[in-house]
């Protein structure tokens, strides 16, 4: 009796081991979670997993290739009051503004709106048992983190994004790094030549 059921959850056993590799080899409609995500080769965007690796921190490769979550009021940008543009930590392209940025309370940088409607796109995650909408960078495919429909007048939005998945370049610094086109949203009246 003892026989048949080692055999049976041996089986069981192999048959779930079977099952999550077809599911890997065919590349699940999830997105990845911490537990998971990419091993060795290049990213789904086409970055180079090696290089990633060693150019990012452990943390930023967590959240952007692995779907991982930074602690709230514990990370860089939630309490960055300054002007200036939040840019994907693996391609460096723009991706948010401090003019649509506010306090949620919620401990992570939060976001109104990007700074350009193509800058970032939506998928549906369903892990931890809900559904929600996960928030990827357009151009390199790195997880931010979600938005919700909770957020202030204007847009409603609530685009609740992780400090590991950003670079913050200073008003200041938008012009030497690159950004220099982004220095009119920061113009004002009090700018403008007389």
């Amino acid at each position: 009796m003892l026989r048949v059921k080692v055999t049976t959850c041996v089986s069981l056993v192999l048959g779930i081991v079977l099952l999550a590799t077809l599911v890997a080899a065919c590349g699940g409609d999830e997105p990845a979670t911490s537990a998971g995500g990419p091993s060795a080769g290049a990213t789904s965007a086409g970055y180079d997993d090696a290089e990633l690796r060693e150019r990012l921190t452990s943390l930023q490769y967590d959240v952007t290739q692995r779907g991982g979550t930074e602690p709230p009021f514990d990370n860089e940008y939630w309490d960055e009051h300054r002007d200036g543009v939040y840019v994907d930590i693996v391609s460096g392209a723009p991706l948010f503004s401090s003019l649509d940025k506010f306090d949620s309370g919620t401990g992570w940088p939060s976001f109104t709106q990007p700074i350009a409607p193509d800058a970032v796109t939506t998928h549906v995650d369903s892990s931890l048992g809900m559904s929600r909408a996960e928030v990827r960078s357009a151009g390199a495919d790195s997880h931010l983190g979600h938005v919700f429909p909770d957020g202030p007048p204007t847009t409603g939005l609530r685009y609740c994004i992780n400090s590991a998945a950003l670079r913050f370049v200073p008003k200041e610094d938008l012009e030497r790094e690159g950004y220099g086109r982004y220095l009119s949203l920061f113009a004002d009246a009090s700018d403008a030549p007389q």
